[in-house]
């Protein structure tokens, strides 16, 4: 695909540093930039090898110099968008980024969208849909293991998994077209027999894949994770012990937080979006009435929910409401200030907190913290495959186009199964192979493109 426009724009985060970078993209990059770039041995970059570093001033139209600068010069094809691509490194201050750019863009360069520059690599062939994803997530990961993730995603792992199950139900396809058109070549057998095993085969391999999703999901965007209870029950404080740090406001003043305080905690590699809530309970104080409120969407969207419990004083009325509240979310039962004594019976533990573990801790003195990040932890990876698996699902969009994939898959087979004609086959069969391509972007809508790259940066 050939785009008519030169695209250029500041790839580098505004503000004061030592460098900044201004990207240029398009047939006419080279032309543009030898209009404003000077360079120290006198020679146009039109002139100079591909994929080298020249330095020299930017200038503008009165010759005046603007920027003392590195060019690095990148003639396509063999750039990220497959077009003529510069980066003119710069001094890293706003005001010498922004003159540069200005000057571009007076000479004919055009200033790019959110996210075109990925999205000329996406639509010229350089890289899939799922690897564009994959840029958004290393840009965005919070930890090692998500970065590893989203590295191993950009590298094709998930890109190349997905085309081996295109090439083998093409096989399959193949196979029922031949079957169609050509039926004087039938053998006595029902073809079916033949690829019945390797459908149902496919099927399983996808539902393993599936089953990466959630864990994949929650690796790259953190796991929900809220802390709930009565007032007073030590919620900032186990906040503030396990980021170790003082990031919620800790009073003996009951209702003292009244809004969501959000904080990300590294467990061995997995991010964990930490939700401190306002202490749920009846009050007439406005403010706080809103506070208990998020508390409540807080307890929905979790995907773990910390019901903290005072082991001091024991459980309450108030305790046993907010139990029934969180009832059907994956609970972990935290005891609080056990330096105080624990009150609580294993006839109570039997009784009120058998839906999920129960770990005994004390925000002021450690105790039961490593237990309980251990807990977090495992609550991720048990029933996972490998949380260092080479091949996972990221997002929903991946994991919906994988579910319907799956539907169409189980459809041939009961058809199969019931003795429908091979064309009836088909059609579910191509729909599977559709389905997988949607993974990795093969015939995707247009909207569905322009909102995926609107949450890149210009200069991405």
């Amino acid at each position: 695909m050939l785009f008519q426009d030169t695209i250029a724009a500041i790839s580098t985060p505004i503000g004061v540093g030592g460098i900044g970078i201004i990207r240029v993209s398009g047939r006419d990059s080279v032309t543009i930039v030898d209009k404003v770039f000077r360079a120290a041995n006198k020679k146009l970059l039109i002139d100079t090898h591909t994929h080298t570093i020249n330095y020299g001033h930017i200038i503008n139209d009165n010759g005046e110099i603007l920027d003392e600068v590195l060019v690095m010069l990148m003639k396509g094809p063999r750039t990220f968008t497959r077009e003529d691509v510069v980066e003119i490194n710069c001094h890293g201050g706003p005001v010498p980024l922004n003159t540069v750019l200005m000057e571009l863009i007076k000479n004919g360069a055009r200033l790019a969208e959110n996210g075109e520059f990925t999205k000329r690599a996406f639509l010229n062939g350089r890289i899939d849909l799922a690897q564009v994803e994959a840029i958004m997530d290393i840009i965005e990961a919070k930890t090692e293991l998500s970065l590893s993730q989203a590295v191993g995603q950009l590298e094709g792992r998930l890109s190349k998994k997905i085309r081996e199950y295109q090439e083998r139900l093409i096989q399959v396809i193949a196979r029922i077209e031949v079957s169609i058109d050509y039926p004087e070549y039938d053998q006595d057998e029902p073809i079916t027999d033949d690829f019945e095993m390797e459908l149902r085969d496919l099927v399983q391999e996808f539902n393993e894949l599936l089953a990466t999703a959630d864990t994949g999901k929650m690796i790259r965007e953190g796991v929900k994770t809220a802390i709930v209870g009565r007032p007073n029950v030590g919620k900032s404080s186990l906040l503030n012990a396990l980021l170790e740090e003082n990031k919620a406001i800790v009073t003996d003043i009951p209702g003292t937080t009244r809004d969501i305080v959000e904080a990300y905690l590294n467990i061995d590699g997995i991010p964990f979006l930490l939700l401190d809530t306002a202490g749920i309970r009846e009050t007439e104080d406005v403010v706080e009435k809103i506070g208990v409120e998020k508390s409540k969407s807080s307890i929905e969207a979790a995907d773990i929910v910390l019901m903290l419990i005072d082991s001091h004083s024991g459980i309450t009325d108030k305790d046993i409401e907010i139990l029934e509240q969180v009832r059907g979310k994956k609970i972990i039962y935290v005891c609080t200030k056990n330096d105080l004594g624990n009150t609580i019976s294993r006839e109570i533990v039997e009784e009120y907190l058998r839906y999920g573990e129960v770990i005994n801790i004390s925000s002021k003195t450690q105790y039961g913290l490593v237990e309980l990040k251990n807990s977090m932890k495992q609550f991720v990876i048990k029933g996972s495959t490998s949380i260092n698996g080479e091949v996972t699902l990221s997002n929903n969009r991946q994991k919906e186009a994988l579910v319907k994939a799956i539907k169409s898959l189980n459809k041939v087979i009961e058809a199969i199964e019931i003795g429908l004609p091979e064309d009836c086959l088909a059609i579910d069969l191509h729909d599977a192979y559709g389905h997988l391509g949607m993974i990795i972007g093969e015939a995707l809508k247009d909207e569905i493109i322009n909102q995926l790259f609107s949450r890149f940066c210009l200069g991405k």
